[in-house]
């Protein structure tokens, strides 16, 4: 991956993870699908979490624990609505 590569992603990762904040409604009926009790506390869980993934890709140094995170988040985020189905 390109280092310009990683910064897009990475803060195109980020501003969604702020864009939890901004606008939790949006993010509720997604968040729901994973986690059906307190679902506002869940959006704003999940937008650190890409917030805090989103900005470790973007800096070089910590491209691939970055990287790393991002595969367990999704994995666990699959692993959650997958479970309540």
């Amino acid at each position: 991956m390109s280092a310009r590569t990683g910064q897009v992603l990475g803060l195109t990762i980020a501003a969604t993870g702020l864009a939890h904040f901004a606008a939790p409604a949006a993010f509720e009926p997604v968040t729901r699908m994973a986690f059906a009790d307190d679902v506002r506390n869940w959006t704003y869980r999940n937008g650190a979490t890409e917030l805090a993934i989103g900005l470790a890709i973007a800096a070089r140094p910590t491209r691939k624990a970055g990287a790393a995170g991002l595969a367990v988040y999704a994995g666990w985020l699959a692993k959650r609505v997958l479970s309540r189905r």
